[in-house]
């Protein structure tokens, strides 16, 4: 490189000036994605949901040149447990401590709570390969130094795992199911799309959610109010009880990105009346809509479909959004027009051993998942080609 590098670590977002990090991680020539903000991450950690107490230790890989500029971040977290990151590494973590080893702390770069694929290391210019090199280099230098047993890189874009692989990391393959628009213009334009039996059904649906009444708005920018937060955290809260156990993201996490990302905020809202009954957060980017968190005060049949996955497309369409993100997991997505869409994670472990015993696990795990693929293309509810 034509200047040294000095790698150091940063306990808080707070250190690194806001303008440095959107310019990284948002640069202008790519698409817009909120969850790499500055803002995204200070609210998670500012309100408490990302901190040592919740198991999330920051520690924030920074490489600067011999003017102290920085020019280029890694986000990284140690984390003494696997909660919250949608990529499940519960049973190597059984596996290990049963064989007798510490499996956590373990070492982690990624958006917490967030799976949706993106860049994890923030730089720019000509040399980015080799600061990217220099970065991981140090993240495992910091596993072998304090006897980790792994570093994690989840939701990756393909172009850092060629590097990840280079340095010794496996890869791991999933699944998510994303919705494409492929010049519809409208929503009938994509119920045309569907084979008729299809269509009749996803119409059915449609009806079905709101013949009780309910009316659907959709609620971003200057309009979202402390009041909507306030439904939202009920809805939040029913869901993540249901599902976690606890919820992870505390109610100021949501008040602050409704004041600092608002321009980036769908709230699709179900409405009895006056009164809210359900509702779906979403983030906005320049070219897709991520829909996030969920949930209602009530049983509402079909209702979850059409606040999440129809009225994104409804959304997306009005708004000349390419595709939707509907979240992780969820075949029931794919009779809905949500297509399979594969996503990576990069794992690096410590131990030889247990190496060879994943790379094993994710050898037999990828070909399985090359094949449920196969086999989900064929059930997509679109008009075969001729």
């Amino acid at each position: 490189m034509s200047d040294t590098v000095n790698i150091s670590s940063l306990a808080t977002v707070r250190d690194i000036p806001v303008s440095t990090w959107d310019e990284l991680a948002n640069p202008a020539h790519l698409p817009f994605d909120p969850f790499l903000t500055h803002s995204f991450f200070h609210c998670l950690e500012e309100s408490a949901s990302v901190c040592p107490q919740t198991g999330w230790r920051p520690m924030h890989l920074v490489a600067k040149n011999s003017d102290d500029k920085i020019l280029a971040i890694l986000p990284l977290y140690l984390k003494g447990h696997s909660r919250g990151e949608y990529v499940f590494d519960h049973g190597w973590a059984q596996g290990y401590e049963m064989a007798g080893g510490h499996y956590y702390p373990k070492l982690i770069s990624c958006v917490p709570f967030t799976p949706v694929t993106g860049r994890r290391i923030f730089a720019s210019g000509p040399e980015q390969d080799q600061i990217t090199k220099h970065l991981i280099s140090a993240a495992l230098d910091h596993v072998n130094k304090n006897d980790l047993s792994s570093f994690h890189c989840n939701f990756i874009e393909a172009s850092l795992a060629s590097h990840l692989q280079e340095q010794g990391f496996l890869l791991r393959q999933d699944t998510q199911f994303h919705w494409q628009d492929n010049g519809y213009e409208t929503f009938d334009g994509f119920l045309a799309s569907l084979q008729s039996r299809k269509r009749k059904a996803l119409k059915k649906e449609r009806r079905a959610a709101l013949e009780t009444g309910l009316t659907v708005k959709w609620i971003e920018g200057d309009e979202i109010t402390t009041q909507h937060w306030d439904a939202f955290y009920q809805f939040y809260q029913d869901t993540g009880t249901r599902k976690w156990g606890t919820p992870y993201l505390t109610r100021t996490f949501f008040e602050m990105i409704g004041q600092t990302l608002k321009d980036h905020i769908v709230l699709i809202f179900a409405y009895q009346g006056d009164t809210a009954v359900a509702g779906a957060l979403n983030m906005k980017g320049s070219d897709a809509l991520y829909g996030r968190y969920w949930g209602t005060s009530g049983h509402y049949p079909f209702l979850h479909f059409e606040i999440c996955y129809y009225q994104a497309i409804d959304y997306a369409l009005a708004h000349g959004l390419s595709r939707v993100e509907a979240g992780a997991q969820g075949e029931h997505k794919l009779l809905r027009g949500y297509a399979p869409s594969p996503t990576l994670s990069a794992h690096y472990i410590a131990h030889p051993g247990f190496k060879r015993a994943v790379a094993g696990f994710l050898e037999d795990e990828g070909a399985h998942v090359d094949k449920r693929n196969d086999i989900l293309n064929t059930l997509l509810p679109f008009k075969k080609q001729c």
